[in-house]
């Protein structure tokens, strides 16, 4: 019987799943997909470690399957496609980690109820996490599940990186900076190794640029500062979130135009950033194709961003010496990556341009004194690391 590890990243309409055998200690990929539109019309498909379809469905428009049903129905289709195959423990991305949680930790309700109280911290992203989690522990009670945190990476930042210039009486709230996308950095961090074993022991910026866009500067693997802080619409601008953006402008929002505490939320999570800039799409491909000159201007708003923003990373990191593109802008998206890294002439980034285009793992020239490079992210893959780490020591444990 082969050990499988479940890795889960709910969301508020959909959940994203993979399925890893444990082979010699260590997870394999063994089949991924998602199913979306949960409570309006649901869509399910499947694909093994090949990239080749294995399952699908659909459902009427209307359908509210919701995250329970979703779960039931995924738990039917892995018991038809995984005989020989037991299912040895959930592994959960959670977005929100608080102060308390630097690491991944195994699930009991003790661990729900901290994670509960966090919920005002990531109010859109947080209970979603959680449903899944309730559920599975009703369903399957003793199947181990492990909380995987976006937050942990950050964990072990100085204070003083981590600080708002706020009263005592705010920050002890835990109000404070905790930094996202820690899983994709992670990985990120372990990949560069095997291209790169001098750049990752360095001082090092990742641009995690998709729909959600964030920087982070990695000295020797452990994050020294990031553009995310208290929640996920810091920072860079993102495919519908504003990223910073002053406060004394939510203020006049409030004051002047009159709106709510969740109007101004709708605004600055769904309504901003390129989708609010360009007023036409969220999608950077679109917004690359177009001759709007709203569009070219959000793209323009983008890529100065990261400038900014890749000028106060290194300034934290006292220098740099690799620039790491990952996610969907910056894996798939050379033109920006090309915008990019001109910019970053003055830090020492020397482009390749031909292996900029043809999406090489190193994009910069043999003589660039930064290195620049285009690695794919994989969060569920450090999921399942993390999970399989806990499994292994919690079986351990149980044999002494």
């Amino acid at each position: 019987m082969i050990d499988v590890i479940l890795v889960l990243n709910a969301g508020s309409s959909s959940i994203k799943f993979s399925a890893y055998k444990i082979d010699d200690g260590r997870p394999g990929l063994d089949l991924c997909g998602q199913i979306e539109g949960i409570y309006t019309a649901p869509r399910f498909k499947a694909f093994d470690a090949s990239g080749a379809s294995i399952g699908k469905n659909l459902w009427e428009e209307g359908t509210e399957l919701g995250h329970e049903g979703a779960i039931a129905y995924l738990g039917e289709f892995l018991r038809d496609h995984h005989e020989g195959r037991r299912l040895a423990a959930v592994g959960h991305r959670v977005v929100h980690g608080g102060a308390e949680f630097s690491q991944a930790v195994r699930i009991d309700a003790q661990v729900i109820e901290k994670l509960e109280s966090l919920i005002p911290l990531a109010p859109l992203h947080q209970p979603h996490n959680l449903k899944p989690i309730r559920i599975i522990a009703e369903l399957e009670p003793q199947v181990p599940q492990f909380a995987c945190f976006d937050t942990a990476f950050h964990h072990g930042q100085r204070e003083v990186a981590q600080a708002f210039a706020l009263p005592a009486a705010i920050t002890e709230r835990g109000v404070r900076r905790y930094g996202f996308h820690g899983l994709s950095y992670e990985y990120i961090a372990s990949e560069l190794a095997r291209f790169e074993p001098k750049a990752a022991a360095g001082r090092v910026v990742v641009a995690h640029l998709g729909n959600g866009a964030s920087m982070c500067a990695i000295d020797a693997g452990r994050s020294v500062a990031s553009t995310m802080g208290f929640t996920a619409v810091d920072g860079l601008p993102m495919g519908t979130r504003c990223g910073n953006v002053d406060p004394g402008v939510i203020l006049y929002l409030m004051d002047e135009l009159k709106m709510d505490t969740r109007a101004v939320e709708k605004l600055i999570y769904q309504q901003s950033g390129l989708l609010g800039v360009s007023g036409t799409s969220s999608d950077m491909r679109a917004l690359l194709a177009s001759d709007n000159p709203r569009a070219r201007f959000a793209v323009d708003l983008f890529v100065y961003r990261i400038g900014r923003e890749l000028g106060s990373l290194a300034a934290a990191l006292k220098g740099i010496d690799a620039l790491v593109f990952t996610a969907g802008i910056g894996e798939n998206a050379a033109v920006i990556r090309e915008r990019v890294c001109r910019d970053a002439a003055w830090l020492g980034v020397e482009l390749d341009a031909a292996a900029n285009e043809a999406g090489d793992p190193r994009i910069s020239t043999s003589s660039s004194k930064v290195s620049a490079w285009v690695i794919p992210t994989n969060e569920e893959l450090m999921i399942a690391r993390h999970a399989c780490m806990l499994l292994t020591a919690q079986r351990l444990a149980e044999q002494v």
